[in-house]
């Protein structure tokens, strides 16, 4: 992936687009914004939780502050790939996120017995102590998505993401078993996200307001946590009903 930040402070915005209002944005975005150097991308994660899952319940109150714990791969990773192990937490509103790049064997040590492999000492402290802060944090789900990513003309810090093909599970929790599962978004659905580090542009407030895209609340990891519940639900009804 080259070059690559380990820290982000940013406020983030999501949009459930359907296709019609996608083909829309992405041609009003043509003259204001571009694809970025990688084009589509797959994007594959394990989210980390306590058994009770009391990071993905929390989030879904949307609290005034919550935090996440994930490891991250661009495409399949396989023996000796790199990987990303992040802390991104959310507070008021601002996005703060920790990451760290370590190899698929180091973030199976560090998630397992907390080896760390010391190549950003105070990012994998802040690891380390999520990990002592709640018990029995362990991978909990895996969710991959394409990604198409833009940024504006004008500046590279304003960053437009359309996300397809949301793919989750949650057993075999190991990012080299590759893209497969249930799928989390209706047919022809997108997730657009702004990125931002200070106020949106005049032009992409415009756009959206012509389009009449409003923001919602949203987050795949909450999602199909809650869809995995409403399945599951639906079978114990099903099982006591027969």
């Amino acid at each position: 992936m080259g070059e690559y930040r380990e820290t982000f402070k940013r406020t983030e915005q999501k949009y459930l687009l359907d296709e019609q209002t996608y083909r829309k944005m992405i041609k009003e975005l043509s003259g204001y914004a571009k694809v970025d150097q990688y084009g589509k991308t797959t994007i594959c994660n394990i989210y980390y939780d306590t058994p009770d899952h009391k990071l993905v319940r929390r989030s879904l109150e949307k609290p005034l502050y919550k935090e996440k714990v994930r490891v991250r791969s661009y495409g399949t990773p396989s023996k000796g790939s790199t990987v990303f192990v992040e802390l991104k937490k959310k507070y008021d509103g601002v996005v703060y996120k920790r990451r760290v790049d370590m190899s698929l064997e180091q973030s199976d040590a560090f998630s397992s017995e907390r080896i760390l492999p010391m190549k950003n000492p105070q990012i994998e402290k802040e690891l380390a102590y999520c990990f002592s802060l709640y018990e029995g944090l362990a991978p909990a789900m895996y969710l991959s998505y394409d990604r198409i990513a833009l940024y504006a003309n004008d500046d590279p810090e304003v960053r437009i993401t359309f996300d397809s093909n949301v793919i989750y599970r949650e057993k075999a929790l190991d990012l080299s078993r590759g893209v497969w599962g249930s799928e989390l978004l209706d047919k022809g659905e997108r997730i657009m996200e702004i990125k931002i580090a200070g106020a949106m542009p005049m032009w992409l407030v415009r756009i959206l307001d012509k389009l009449d895209i409003y923001p919602t609340s949203f987050s795949k990891y909450g999602a199909a946590y809650q869809k995995e519940m409403t399945n599951k639900n639906m079978e114990k009804e099903s099982v006591y009903c027969a």
